[in-house]
């Protein structure tokens, strides 16, 4: 009875969550840890790499968690050049440039920026025979390899349908927009510009009643006064100061 009084009272303290955060950090970091019973003992740190598959998702762990080379070694984490302004968006027509489907244009359904990987809807894919059993006939199961961005795809420019470098210019509207340098010929940008990480298009969302207006965004509430942040919260709350500040001194 005893220990469950204790055990009550530090949940109620509110330090259990922060503790299973901690505890959950220390463990991924691969930091040792102290038991009671066997003294210090080291954590393995778990070795997986960014995939195609989201790091929440049960493919991630099935694939990229724990992952050893012939050797038993962890695998060298691939090196990925940063790029700094991105040309190709979820949405865009482009040209592949390398394999068996060289020279075909398709539209790009998925963009992995932390490997630099573009999927092309039906292109560049690899067959693979899945055994159903003995009773069954083996299933064909069609995949998407990724594409590296600068290398391996190019924009594709609406005049003929043909990869095409391009340029971030200013229309005379004073809109940035790309340009094909090639034909000079503007290539508009599709929804996955706009779209954000929640997979949401503005121009397309439609607020509910749980949404704030812009009407009462654009409002201004904010009135500066000639005060403290302190001084301000005991105007509100009707506080007075009676004591006197020290005098300060600067040297």
């Amino acid at each position: 009875m005893r220990l469950t009084l204790v055990l009550c009272r530090r949940a109620a303290s509110g330090k259990y969550f922060q503790r299973y955060i901690e505890n959950f950090l220390e463990s991924e970091r691969g930091e040792p840890k102290w038991n009671p019973l066997r003294g210090w003992h080291k954590r393995p740190k778990e070795n997986w790499i960014y995939d195609k598959y989201r790091p929440w998702t049960d493919e991630f762990k099935r694939h990229s968690r724990g992952m050893l080379d012939a050797k038993g070694r962890p695998p060298v984490k691939p090196l990925v050049k940063p790029i700094d302004q991105w040309n190709i968006f979820k949405g865009d027509v482009v040209e592949i440039l390398i394999g068996k489907d060289k020279g075909k244009i398709g539209v790009v359904n998925s963009i992995i920026k932390e490997r630099n990987w573009v999927y092309v809807e039906g292109l560049n894919c690899e067959f693979n025979m899945i055994d159903q059993g003995a009773h069954m006939s083996p299933l064909c199961q069609k995949t998407e390899l990724p594409l590296i961005y600068d290398l391996q795809v190019k924009l594709a420019d609406p005049t003929d349908r043909k990869g095409t470098n391009i340029e971030w210019r200013y229309s005379e509207e004073g809109k940035l927009v790309r340009v094909s340098l090639r034909t000079g010929r503007i290539i508009p940008v599709p929804l996955g510009f706009e779209m954000g990480d929640d997979l949401v298009v503005p121009a397309e969302y439609k607020g509910s009643d749980k949404d704030t207006s812009e009407k009462l965004l654009k409002e201004v509430t904010f009135k500066p006064k000639v005060m403290t942040f302190e001084d301000e919260i005991m105007d509100a709350m009707g506080i007075k100061e009676e004591r006197k500040r020290a005098k300060t001194y600067w040297y």
